[in-house]
């Protein structure tokens, strides 16, 4: 049997003629990539959390509204706060963005851990609050509802010598102690700053919202957790005695010089 093989016939274009078609498909191929790059762009803008964010946790039969600040710093660092019961702009721990993905944890009692995603459309977070007490999971949901709001530091006039430095006591809370720890300091700019934290439930540095002396007296709120203490500095300058109060409970409390 006599195989023929017919030849495929190919006439060469002229070069004037595969220009145009070479730079419109050069064209088209960098019109894509810059939709692309567009579209990358638009995600990336869409999942990033940073905002102010309201909404809700889940429990039978309840609802318990809170919100949420979350940004990030010029070095990249994550900062997030969080608004509840009886508590505002608490700072949140263990930021974590990654992408859509957000988690962070509430370090007081009653605390946990969230974890959530952001939607597509970057309006809504949804996820799961697992409490630091007997470990239920409960789910949540936020509307991003604009930017994030941070308080300013709060700056009071300035404060003796002898009370600048680290202060720790110990607060019996219902038969529970609890280790508290104080810092007070002068600024360059003449005025005082402060930071108190529980070192039993994460030490988490809470700003003091205001600080007064008068004498030997002194008087710190910190309205973050709606909390204040009251208390007179001894002759040494070695000792704060006095009392802590927030909402319905107060308790005495010792702070000694670190």
């Amino acid at each position: 049997m006599e195989t023929r093989v017919r030849a495929l016939s190919y006439t060469p274009r002229p070069q004037g003629m595969q220009r145009p078609q070479r730079r419109k498909t050069l064209a088209c191929v960098a019109i894509f990539a810059a939709l692309a790059v567009a579209s990358s762009l638009r995600a990336q803008g869409a999942t990033d959390p940073s905002g102010h964010w309201q909404g809700a946790i889940h429990i039978p039969n309840q609802e318990i509204g809170i919100e949420l600040d979350l940004a990030k710093k010029p070095n990249g660092d994550a900062v997030a706060t969080f608004t509840g019961v009886n508590i505002t702009g608490f700072p949140l721990s263990d930021i974590v963005f990654d992408g859509a993905a957000v988690s962070f944890k509430l370090k007081v009692d009653g605390g946990g851990a969230f974890s959530g995603k952001v939607s597509a459309d970057g309006k809504t977070m949804s996820g799961e609050f697992t409490t630091n007490a007997g470990g239920y999971t409960l789910p949540f949901d936020l509307a991003r509802s604009g930017d994030a709001k941070f308080d300013p530091p709060a700056r009071s006039p300035r404060i003796g010598k002898e009370l600048e430095g680290t202060w720790a006591g110990t607060l019996d809370v219902n038969g529970v102690p609890m280790r508290i720890s104080l810092t007070l300091a002068n600024q360059p700019d003449g005025s005082s700053i402060g930071t108190m934290a529980n070192l039993d439930q994460g030490p988490v540095e809470i700003p003091v919202s205001a600080i007064s002396q008068t004498a030997s007296g002194v008087t710190i709120d910190v309205k973050i957790v709606n909390g204040s203490y009251t208390g007179t500095l001894n002759a040494e300058g070695t000792s704060l005695a006095g009392t802590w109060s927030q909402r319905t409970f107060t308790g005495p409390l010792i702070f000694q010089k670190q």
